[in-house]
This record gives structure tokens, sequence and C-alpha cells, in this order.
């Protein structure tokens, strides 16, 4: 090799052949065709036997589909328990490479973008640049920054919140995150599993405090996702313009209808009320194990809730995406899950790609395949579309038309 060592690649050509589309806009999967992917763009939809031949990657019939939307990712996760305690002890530094790591096993566990929903010390901003700088490889990511809470609401113990207090503390909470490049905001509302001094129904924010998060980042063209798990305070939230809830434990059914009504989005995250292995693994204490399995059932019983209110529900896991959990990883064990809860195969493969890809206003770009898309693809053996079990043989990624993985 001579002359100057590049970056990663962002962008690539490419000529895919022998494969199955399932693109996340019909309900039947496509053969017989081939994607053409130009500046890492897909290009061209056309017949297979009409496609170039010379460089062609064979699929070998596989099935591709849009790369995996996960929005509710934290890459400086640290929960209480020797684990989080690791991870909470680290520097400046060894926290940007930390996350950079799992960032690259973010990208390599079939999701090519990410939504952060609350890091630590900004880290986040610096990584989305080198990412897309080609400095490091990962999904393409859009973060709140840090997360609002209210003094000693949830996860204030940790540098991935900011507390306030009072309409105005939140209103300079807000506007510091989006002054730091947030593409959305988030706030903490009630308590949590993870929460010592706390229960999962604990109201954590005023109304005026609320008000002020959300028209404030609405002003400036930000959506705003809530930390949330009784019905009540997800009422008077969504009542004042919340786009998003967050786990959403304790739903009812009007709370449901109301959410469906307003067009407020739901990222169940069940696979957080089921990590028992995952919690072994950190040293999670005692206490916050029995409160998040205790919450299973509940929880369960709310995501079929806003199925059948017609809540719009999109693929989050919380957990590291790319975790070894359950004979998968947790980002699939996720979307089993809520297959599993009632949402059929073609509509769970939806909630992984098209519809986050609306949620953040960037379906223009990502979550269907589509001539003027970016090439950010997976594929597998069997069809995601009947089984989303399908994912687990995941063997293929493609993030703007540059192979990540191949086995």
């Amino acid at each position: 090799m001579s002359g100057a060592v590049p970056s990663l690649p962002t962008v690539g050509d490419a000529v895919l052949t022998n494969l199955v589309l399932v693109d996340g806009l019909r309900p039947q999967p496509r053969d017989g065709l081939a994607l053409i992917i130009r500046d890492g763009v897909l290009a061209e939809i056309v017949d297979a036997a009409d496609a170039p031949r010379d460089g062609a990657v064979d699929l070998g019939g596989r099935f591709v589909m849009p790369g995996l939307i996960n929005m509710h990712t934290h890459f400086s996760l640290s929960l209480p328990g020797d684990g989080g305690d690791a991870v909470s002890s680290l520097d400046p530094a060894e926290l940007a490479l930390y996350m950079a790591d799992g960032a690259r096993r973010t990208l390599l566990s079939g999701v090519t973008t990410a939504r952060c929903v609350a890091e630590k010390g900004g880290a986040d901003f610096a990584l989305r640049r080198a990412i897309e700088a080609g400095r490091v490889p990962g999904p393409r990511i859009f973060t709140a920054g840090r997360a609002l809470c209210c003094t000693g609401g949830h996860g204030f113990d940790s540098d991935d919140t900011i507390e306030c207090d009072g309409a105005d503390a939140f209103t300079r909470g807000a506007r510091s995150q989006i002054a730091l490049g947030a593409d959305l905001i988030k706030i903490m509302i009630s308590g949590g599993i993870a929460g010592q001094h706390e229960q999962i129904d604990t109201p954590q924010l005023t109304r005026d405090e609320m008000a002020a998060v959300i028209s404030t980042a609405h002003a400036w063209g930000r959506k705003v996702t809530a930390h949330a798990g009784p019905a009540a305070i997800i009422a008077e939230a969504v009542e004042l313009g919340l786009d998003c809830v967050e786990h959403g434990y304790e739903l009812t059914p009007a709370v449901a209808a109301l959410m469906a009504a307003r067009g407020t989005a739901l990222v169940p995250t069940l696979v957080v009320t089921r990590a028992q292995a995952f919690f072994d693994d950190l040293g999670v204490p005692r206490w916050m194990q029995e409160r998040s399995l205790a919450a299973g059932p509940r929880h369960l019983e709310s995501f079929r809730m806003a199925l059948d209110a017609g809540v719009e529900v999109l693929l989050g896991s919380d957990m590291p995406p790319f975790w070894d959990f359950e004979g998968t990883s947790a980002v699939v064990r996720e979307l089993e899950h809520m297959q599993a809860g009632g949402l059929d195969a073609a509509a769970t493969v939806r909630a992984a790609t098209a519809a986050p890809a609306e949620w953040l206003a960037v379906s223009d770009r990502i979550g269907t395949i589509e001539r003027g898309r970016f090439a950010d693809l997976i594929a597998m053996p069997e069809d995601p579309a009947s089984d989303i079990r399908a994912l687990r043989d995941l063997d293929f990624v493609m993030k703007g038309g540059v192979v990540v993985r191949r086995d």
C-alpha cells in the first residue's frame, strides 16, 4: 500500500443480486430484482437480468430489508451494580472509547440508525461527528444529549442527566441540549425500575415543567420523548403535546386511546422487564431485579392496550442492542417480544424501520428500500416479514453502500 491511509468509507457503490426484497413498503417480499447503489444511495431497483455482473455481490437468495432503527439506546449505560459502576468510573477518554466500541458492535448487530436518549457528558455528540467523518464505525445517530430530570429524579445520580427545578430551569435545560446539537429532548416525568428511592409510579415533573420543555423544544423544531411509567402523568404530558413515551409500564385503555388520537408514539422496551440474565451479568442489585421482573406482566398488558388503541409502536431495546442475550442479540429479542405480544411480523418490521424513520422525520432518507434512500440494509436466510425470529440468523449488514458485515 502506498500513499495516505484513508478514513473508513462512509459511502460506497455496489450491486446486490440474488435476493428477496422486503422493502418496508409492500406486504409481500419480491424476488427477481437487483439493487444498484451509487455514492451510498439506492440508485435503481432493476430486474436481476438487467443488473451489471462485474463486481456484483451475490446474496444467495437472502431476504434483504432496511437496517434496524433502535429508538432507545444508551451507549454510556450504567445501571446500579458492579457493571454500571465500572462504566461510571471511566474517565472522559475511556468513556469515549467505550462508547465507540458500543457503536461499532451496535452497527454489526444490524442497527444502522440509533436514537440516543440520555448519554454522559456530551460524548454522544463527539461520537456522532466521528462516525460521520469515518473515524470510527457506527450507526447514524440521533440524540437527545443529556436527559432532563428534577432534583433527585430518575437518573439524577448519573452524568447523563441534568437536574432542573421549575419551568425556567427546564426551559434552560432544553435549550442547553439544543445548543449542543440535540435532535430531540428527553424528560424524566416519573420514576422507573432503576431508581432506588422512587417507584415506577412516582410522578416527578409538574405540569408547568413539562409544558415548558415541550413548548420550548417544539419552538426549536425538536420533538420530546419522556421516560414514563404511570398512566396519569403520561396523560397529562400527552395533552401538553408529548411526542413519544418510553416504556409506558402502566398504561390504561383510555390513556392509550389518547396517545393514538394525539399521535404520540410508544417505545415499549419490553425486554427491560424480562432481563434476568442481563441483570445477572452486570451484578444489578436484588431490589432492582425484583422491581423490574415484577413489572413485566403489567408492562406487557400496557403494550397490548397500545396495540388495541392503534398507537404507533417503535423499536427500542434500552439494553445495549448487541448484547448476547437469550440466544440472540438484545435488539432481536426485543422484536421477538413485540411480535409475541401481539404485533404481527410485518408490523414488527415496520416498527423497526419505516415507523421510526417517520418519527425522526427522515423517511425520505432511511427506513425503506426505495430509490433515493441510503443503502442501509441487512440480510438473512429467512423472511422476517413472516416471522421476526428470522433476524436471529442475520449475516449481512450494509450502511451507506458499504458492507460492514458479511458472514
